[in-house]
């Protein structure tokens, strides 16, 4: 009777080393996923070209983080997506967000609105561009 036992503990801790090991392997697929997508890419780069957002950061060095995938803000379907980007800068930090809409016949997606809401609850609109730099 010792010996299941012993052996039957054996099996629960790897198959609990395995799923937890699994269940790690996939969020950070899934992250790497989505920082490699040509909408988030996109909303970055509108970031990094923004002088006013990324002196309020105090950036560079600007510094993207991993979304929250159960955050309700982070959508993605065929045809829309909605991101809630943290960011932070020296100064301080807040949330990058975005919304895309892809072009089904340029197989591309379009920018609709980026815009950095900071730590302090100011939100400064980076794109559409609302004023001439």
């Amino acid at each position: 009777m010792g010996r299941s036992t012993s052996l039957l503990q054996q099996m629960t801790i790897f198959v609990t080393v395995v799923t937890g090991g699994g269940c790690g392997m996939m969020y950070y697929l899934m992250q790497k996923n989505f920082a490699k997508s040509e909408f988030h890419r996109l909303a970055v780069e509108q970031l990094n070209r923004n002088s006013t957002a990324m002196a309020s950061l105090g950036a560079p060095p600007l510094k993207i983080h991993n979304i929250h995938l159960t955050d309700r803000h982070n959508r993605v379907d065929h045809a829309n997506a909605q991101l809630k980007i943290p960011v932070t800068g020296s100064k301080t930090g807040g949330y990058l967000y975005t919304a895309s809409t892809r072009d089904t016949l340029m197989n591309r997606w379009c920018l609709q609105r980026v815009a950095l809401q900071l730590r302090t609850g100011e939100i400064i609109d980076i794109f559409p561009e609302t004023e001439s730099e």
